[in-house]
């Protein structure tokens, strides 16, 4: 079928085009579309730039240019003190397909470079996570014998909403909260001021016979 026997869609109608495309070349195929669309027919003298610089909003420089480039490709002819010829519809079709063409790898373009940098935050949180898992690990070892012990705060634990310096720990257990694991961050050495939230993972350490059961205890009773 012949390309040009069927109007086509100009998508500038409903949509903006590339905003990396410069003004004269958005305008050059907005006329190609006109043409293709038998707005301007083969034949039309479309008279003056300043008509078509009042239509576009812009400069007799930049209707001049877009001119030039559709002048370039056989699609219409400059004819001085008359005005603007349209020559062909096949060429402005064929401009069409090129632009769309060229659209269509910009866009590819800005797809993949979208894609390398959603990868380099994916490496960067994987970085963070291997950083907090090496952290978790030399803690771990630099406990040495003493090996951490732990506990959640469970859905209506009394601790909740509670700060370590307010329940004194240390005093109803014998054993020190080194670290609280809140939503896969880690907190070491958690200050007095540090309130405990449903879901936290508290890390605990105590040499004393009994620590554990003494924990549990204090943490299902406290008040």
């Amino acid at each position: 079928m012949n390309p040009v026997e069927n109007p086509v869609e100009n998508p500038s109608e409903n949509q903006e085009t590339d905003n990396k495309t410069s003004k004269y070349e958005k305008i050059a195929l907005d006329i190609a579309y006109s043409i293709v669309n038998d707005e301007w027919k083969m034949g039309d003298i479309i008279k003056g730039r300043s008509t078509l610089s009042g239509k576009y909003s812009v400069s007799p420089e930049t209707i001049r240019r877009a001119l030039k480039l559709l002048e370039e490709l056989n699609v219409v002819e400059v004819i001085e003190k008359k005005g603007m010829l349209i020559k062909s519809k096949t060429a402005a079709v064929a401009y069409i397909k090129e632009y769309r063409s060229k659209d269509h790898v910009l866009s590819l373009r800005e797809n993949i470079a979208k894609m390398i940098e959603e990868k380099r935050l994916i490496e960067d949180n994987m970085l963070d996570k291997l950083d907090k898992l090496i952290e978790e690990a030399v803690l771990l070892k630099n406990v040495g014998i003493i090996y951490p012990l732990e506990f959640k705060i469970q859905e209506g634990s009394p601790l909740i909403g509670r700060s370590i310096g307010d329940i004194r720990f240390w005093e109803h257990t014998g054993a020190t909260i080194i670290g609280i694991n809140r939503t896969g961050e880690l907190v070491l050495s958690p200050g007095p001021k540090l309130v405990f939230f449903e879901g936290d993972v508290v890390f605990y350490v105590g040499n004393s016979p009994g620590n554990s059961e003494r924990v549990n205890k204090f943490v299902k009773s406290t008040e």
